[in-house]
């Protein structure tokens, strides 16, 4: 059996810090945050089996960063679950939302209760709220004209809050702390969100007040009843009852997560890694490739960092025996800079196809929100390029401290506006 630890968690040992179970190999928020976690993905996918890391003296998981692997991880629904843990925060706990949120649901069930919001989320019905994307966007972008520093990272967490609250019939007033609550929630080692407790402080003081929040917001809006998104969890039919209050709370709480984790971060990576070395430049001159380029955004970004699945039985990964209850996390990022599947894979390539990326996922369990996150990537993209020019560094990025949002959280830039012909 093949184990693995970080560099990191190595220095850590030989200095003698102090170490958490958790801080250890992959499942080390500070690999993402501080270290070089994408050329430790390009080692371990050149190795001819998975490799078992070991978390504490009763878990572990096996790593999956090769494409193909994570394509037969992810689809196979019947011999790899969900209902038992998605997130290495609670590997080896059994997940209470197991079987009642959509994300920790397997098929068949899985599919009844994704339907409606499927539906609702169907491109046509995002098209018809462009205009209202567009008013977000516009909102969100205008302050980088004022000519100062702009905290751009910051924006883009805010941007799917915004985005989502609408869709979801949301109080103005109170997307700014649903946006803080929620990036605690993925990233409770971050210093900048994490409460004295300490990460499962963090955690569980996020969920408190996040599912405190939809239970009220469920008590209103089961008594008046509209089109947004919250109306159709309430009115969704599952196992011919329609959902319990639990389940609503449960599923809105991840709708509104999986805007936050999926759009954000592919507008970071391009500002903090590309800004300077005229890929904007080529971009903006041509904005026909926005769909193409988005894509690629989304690839070399990857949002998500990882999905765990639980083994229902024996079985085989990429010539490795998988034992019935062992956890497997996918490495999304490392699956989409997989060699074999996309030639010059570290190259942001603006007109790629075919872009096969695994962003959003793969499989029954695809991001239910992709249309919502590429629409409002390509309004955002087209509205940032068209306005703006001359982008520039104004201070040092800082990536966020989490080994399931791969991303930064401040990004300070200057840019110019560009001057009407």
């Amino acid at each position: 059996m093949q184990q693995f630890n970080s560099p990191i968690a190595d220095e850590q040992a030989a200095a003698g810090c102090p170490m958490s179970t958790a801080a250890l190999g992959l499942a080390d928020p500070m690999l993402y945050s501080d270290g070089d976690f994408r050329t430790i993905w390009e080692h371990l996918r050149g190795m001819d089996r998975l490799t078992w890391q070991q978390v504490d003296d009763r878990h572990g998981f096996w790593s999956v960063v090769r494409y193909h692997d994570a394509d037969l991880v992810l689809r196979n629904t019947k011999t790899f679950t969900s209902e038992r843990g998605t997130l290495l925060t609670i590997l080896g706990t059994e997940d209470p939302a197991g079987g009642r949120q959509i994300a920790a649901t397997d098929p068949p069930r899985h599919t009844i209760m994704r339907a409606r919001l499927q539906k609702a989320l169907a491109i046509k019905a995002i098209e018809r709220q462009h205009d209202l994307i567009r008013s977000l966007v516009l909102e969100t972008i205008d302050p980088l004209g004022d000519g100062g520093t702009f905290d751009f990272a910051q924006a883009m967490i805010a941007l799917p809050v915004a985005v989502g609250g609408e869709a979801m019939g949301l109080p103005r007033q109170d997307w700014p702390r649903l946006g803080q609550l929620l990036n605690a929630s993925i990233a409770p080692d971050d210093p900048e969100y994490q409460e004295p407790g300490g990460p499962q402080a963090t955690l569980e003081a996020a969920h408190r007040e996040l599912f405190a929040y939809f239970q009220d917001i469920f008590r209103e809006r089961r008594k008046k009843l509209g089109d947004d998104l919250i109306s159709v969890l309430i009115t969704t039919d599952v196992d011919g009852r329609v959902m319990s209050p639990g389940e609503v709370m449960s599923n809105c709480y991840s709708v509104l997560l999986g805007a936050v984790v999926t759009t954000p971060h592919s507008p970071n990576y391009v500002m903090a890694e590309h800004i300077g070395d005229g890929l904007l430049d080529d971009w903006a001159a041509d904005l026909s490739v926005t769909s193409t380029a988005v894509e690629e955004a989304l690839r070399l970004a990857s949002p998500v960092s990882h999905f765990m699945r639980y083994a229902v039985h024996d079985t085989e990964v990429g010539g490795t025996p998988i034992k019935a209850g062992d956890a497997v996390v996918v490495w999304l990022g490392a699956a989409n800079r997989d060699e074999e599947v996309f030639p010059e894979t570290l190259k942001f390539q603006l007109r790629r196809r075919p872009n096969k990326h695994v962003a959003f996922g793969i499989g029954p369990h695809y991001c239910v929100g992709h249309t919502v996150a590429r629409v409002t990537l390509r309004i955002l993209f087209n509205e940032l390029l068209t306005r703006f020019t001359g982008f520039e560094p104004a201070g040092c990025p800082e990536r966020l401290r989490s080994n399931f949002i791969s991303g930064y959280k401040h990004l300070p830039i200057v840019a110019q506006t560009v001057k009407a012909a």
